[in-house]
């Protein structure tokens, strides 16, 4: 697709009954500005075209342009060097998609580990999580998949630092709690460990103790309490401590086999944690 080269000239682009390139002018445009996203209606208001035609002039991009899911009119603009993976790197666009459909976010889990340092734990897939249930999208390669958080949007989060595009992701902290609570998508209890003993050199106290504060599970407090105390920072797992009540219940570690006895509960366990995984995996 040859680019605009003036970018002085105007974004509106405005279209007539035979303007049949009204949508390909926009596009080039939008790249010449370093946008690579869109929706139908802002294509629809900068050139005046209808619905119907806006949607069949884009049809008609082919490859340069793609639709992330049947069900939304967002669409990504691709360059040639992205063309093997089909879409644009889902961290340049993921903050202009939510922002597009009015729902929090942030990119967390063993996405956020990974920006973190936690190389050995990257995935072929990027982990964000937001407050209402959205199905996996696939875009060509690129693969987002979503977890359910309620407090998103009260969850300590920042933006990652010299990204291309604005993009939220939670701090090490909140990660090390969402990774307990959802080791059970990740790959178990062990995964989660190791990615925490990862992000540890990351760790604030400060940070901690927000992210404690936004937490609303205390079961999941305790499974991050005993895992810090096992990975011997004591200076952590105090101040996990003194967000719990003194009388605790009793939970298991891996919560979604909670079945059955512990493989693991000998001794004073002041974290009441009851650790249905084997030493091996938690190592």
């Amino acid at each position: 697709m040859e680019m605009i080269q003036d970018d002085s000239a105007s974004s509106e682009i405005v279209a007539t009954p035979r303007n049949w390139n009204a949508a390909r002018r926009f596009v080039e445009s939008c790249q010449t500005r370093g946008k690579i996203t869109f929706t139908l209606a802002e294509l629809q208001k900068a050139t005046g075209l209808s619905h119907t035609a806006a949607r069949d002039q884009v049809k008609r991009l082919g490859k340069y342009v793609t639709r992330v899911s049947p069900r939304q009119d967002f669409f990504l603009i691709v360059s040639p060097e992205q063309f093997p993976m089909g879409a644009p790197p889902a961290f340049w666009w993921l903050d202009a998609y939510f922002q597009s459909i009015e729902q929090p976010y942030y990119v967390g889990l063993l996405t956020a580990a990974a920006e973190y340092g936690s190389s050995h734990q990257a995935v072929q897939v990027t982990q964000v999580l937001t407050n209402r249930p959205l199905r996996e999208l696939k875009v060509g390669r690129v693969r987002v998949q979503f977890f359910v958080k309620k407090t998103v949007a009260e969850v300590p989060a920042s933006y990652l630092p010299k990204a291309y595009a604005p993009l939220k992701i939670s701090t090490p902290e909140v990660t090390a709690l969402d990774l307990m609570r959802y080791a059970h998508r990740i790959g178990g209890a062990g995964r989660a460990v190791h990615a925490i003993r990862d992000l540890l050199p990351n760790f604030s106290k400060k940070r901690l103790q927000n992210a404690l504060v936004a937490e609303f599970e205390i079961s999941n407090i305790q499974r991050l309490g005993f895992i810090l105390e096992e990975l011997k920072r004591p200076d952590l797992s105090e101040l996990v401590r003194a967000r719990l009540p003194s009388r605790l219940n009793w939970v298991y570690l891996e919560h979604h086999k909670a079945q059955g006895p512990s493989l693991r509960a000998e001794g004073a366990n002041p974290w009441a944690v009851l650790v249905n995984s084997s030493n091996q995996e938690l190592s």
